[in-house]
């Protein structure tokens, strides 16, 4: 069985479209400097002065025009994305400069949720976002950060709207995707998508194919992107002001050190899953979203891609972990499944968090709401994408001496089940 992307009808009939378009010579601008020009226009603030970032933009728009093979429908939307973080950068930074006291709001240390995908982060994220005291950045506040104009303080339902609108238009294009790894537009998101506003993230490199952006970031130093990411929280937590805060995202554990620099004494939780159980899944998500922005997915390099990219991640969070053992607190998928409660109030008691009984009702209900196959069952296998359990588990093979598993791989092809990412 091979990988078989999913595209609806009228994407592929755009797609055909847009490419007669481009051999009359009629293509989607995606240059950093038309980006720039457009982000002034729409906001009237000018460009500022930042050869860091023009440098990050540069190497990232010269990477998905040379790499990403974008078909039409992925290069308005690619535009469309990057429209969206410069002109909020902007407007960031006009509204530090008026209100400069907003980079001294404390924030208070986090809960930091980092393992490898798959092992259960999405699903510990949301359980703790579900304590009323615990701020997570939400979906909507990822995509519209700033409130508008005329929008009310603590009344962002316009945004919630727009963002609501943007999930049923992702579980459209995609069903697949979506049930893979679902997105709700007022639930908790991954920071990590903060972190692509400093044009400093993963996140490129997860949505496309942009090799040479992924070298480049590989060598750059992440202290300006975990600076700027404590920077959006600041501007969050203007507008909710809960002073505890949840962070999640596997792309952490490449750069713990860094987390904890800026954040220094967070309670880093390590979920862990078998490698050999999780990586068709995350393959399957990844090739998956790849198809939403290209017709050319090559899904074996994909997920080898992002193999190599993994035991790199949880190789340089071993490596923080034998200086700072102290820091952390391990979760295993399998006690998370068998017993949420037990492993949450570990956590709470690390972070010194109060567990109260109100607490502990909310999360039973968020619990009790979010069905198992909600959005469909997703099924995938390591065939799909060229690797075997034995070149898994060989490469993870320091991981796996430091959390060594006795499950066995399933003879079928598993289920997943709703957010156990």
């Amino acid at each position: 069985m091979t990988f078989q992307p999913f595209q609806r009808r009228p994407i592929a009939a755009l797609n055909a479209a847009g490419r007669l378009l481009a051999r009359r010579g009629a293509t989607v601008d995606l240059g950093a400097d038309a980006l720039r020009r457009r982000a002034t226009a729409a906001t009237g603030l000018p460009w500022p002065d930042d050869p860091d970032v023009d440098e990050a933009l540069d190497m990232l728009t010269s990477s998905i025009i040379d790499e990403a093979h974008l078909s039409f429908f992925g290069s308005l939307v690619i535009r469309a994305r990057l429209h969206g973080l410069l002109t909020t950068r902007l407007r960031v930074a006009a509204l530090v400069a008026a209100h400069p006291e907003i980079t001294e709001t404390p924030i208070e240390p986090p809960i930091v949720i980092a393992g490898l995908q798959r092992s259960g982060t999405t699903m510990l994220h949301r359980l703790i976002a579900a304590d009323p005291d615990v701020r997570a950045v939400q979906s909507w506040e990822v995509v519209h950060l700033l409130p508008g104009k005329r929008e009310k303080p603590g009344r962002p339902r316009l945004r919630i709207a727009q963002t609501r609108a943007a999930e049923w238009a992702l579980r459209y294009l995609n069903p697949r995707f979506f049930a893979i790894h679902a997105v709700e537009a007022d639930g908790p998101e991954e920071d990590v998508l903060l972190q692509e506003y400093s044009l400093l993230s993963q996140v490129p490199e997860a949505m496309l194919r942009v090799p040479s952006y992924a070298r480049w970031l590989a060598g750059q130093d992440m202290h300006a992107s975990y600076e700027y990411l404590k920077l959006l929280l600041q501007v969050l937590a203007r507008q909710d002001h809960r002073p505890r805060w949840v962070l999640k995202t596997p792309a952490h554990l490449e750069h713990l050190d860094v987390l904890l620099d800026v954040f220094p004494d967070a309670v880093i939780v390590q979920t862990h899953r078998d490698p050999v159980r999780t990586t068709a899944s995350f393959s399957s998500m990844l090739a998956h979203g790849h198809s939403m922005f290209s017709d050319e997915v090559d899904a074996e390099a994909v997920a080898r891609h992002w193999l190599a990219r993994n035991v790199d991640m949880v190789n340089r969070a071993l490596d923080v972990r034998e200086r700072r053992p102290e820091v952390f607190l391990d979760v295993r998928y399998d006690d998370l499944v068998a017993d949420p409660m037990a492993q949450v109030a570990r956590i709470y008691d690390a972070a010194g968090f109060p567990l109260t009984d109100e607490v502990r009702s909310e999360m039973a209900e968020h619990r009790e709401s979010h069905a198992q196959h909600a959005h469909g069952v997703h099924r995938y296998s390591l065939a799909e994408f060229g690797l075997t359990e034995d070149e898994v588990s060989r490469a993870y093979a320091r991981y796996r001496s430091y959390f060594p598993t006795t499950a066995d791989p399933p003879a079928e092809p598993p289920r997943a089940p709703q957010g156990e990412g």
